[in-house]
């Protein structure tokens, strides 16, 4: 059963896979109305017809009114350790906001869609690792239509900013990629396969809470 995308809320908009997902939802006959929250326009979104973008400096300030009446919200904002400077910047952006984010949908009919990560435990000693599970955790305890949940490794791809440790990576994955076998769970995918993968769940999910781990990603083409 397929079922229709009809409207879409996206934050990380501007993001790795969140203009990857905007691409592809832009080219969805009957998606009739997305929305990119922002901090600041971006020229770059301008030229996909459906895409509209809301300005917001603060995501905690969007409100029920802002959300109200999307069949699909999608949370694609992540940050990391080194960039957002300190482990309580980067607890603010993914956790206070990714939480403030999802409650807006509790007791709502609208499919609710995040980009978690690889490894995320709520009782692991990794900080990163650690954040990310007490997100899904506090998800999962909300009365939401629908959940959707996306473990990916390393991600690839050109992102607007530099990430150095993950730019190497990604170089010495190019290189002996071929050495990598297809059912190695922690093999990279690509920004493009996550976006194809939330678009698929959002299309073909029937169950009311799924989990889609990096074997899965790996596997949408």
């Amino acid at each position: 059963m397929t079922k229709s995308i009809k409207s879409a809320i996206v934050i990380g908009a501007t993001g790795l896979v969140g203009r990857e997902l905007l691409q592809q939802l832009n080219q969805i006959q009957d998606c009739e109305k997305i929305t990119a929250v922002v901090r600041h326009e971006d020229p770059e979104l301008k030229s996909l017809k459906k895409v509209q973008q809301f300005i917001l400096e603060d995501f905690l300030l969007l409100n029920d009114e802002d959300v109200n009446g999307y069949s699909h919200a999608f949370s694609c904002l992540g940050t990391t350790l080194k960039k957002a400077g300190s482990k309580q910047n980067f607890y603010n952006i993914d956790y206070e906001i990714n939480v403030h984010f999802s409650d807006l949908f509790e007791s709502t009919q609208t499919h609710y869609l995040l980009i978690s990560a690889l490894g995320a435990n709520a009782q692991s000693r990794i900080f990163y690792n650690q954040v990310k599970g007490e997100l899904e955790q506090h998800i999962q305890g909300l009365n939401l239509e629908y959940v959707s949940i996306l473990r990916p490794s390393l991600l690839l791809g050109e992102r607007p900013e530099r990430r150095r440790l993950e730019d190497l990576t990604q170089k010495l994955y190019q290189r002996f990629s071929h050495l990598v076998p297809d059912t190695f769970k922690y093999k990279p995918v690509t920004a493009a396969q996550v976006a194809h993968t939330m678009v698929e769940a959002a299309q073909t999910q029937t169950e009311k809470f799924e989990v889609y781990d990096n074997l899965r990603i790996q596997n949408s083409r």
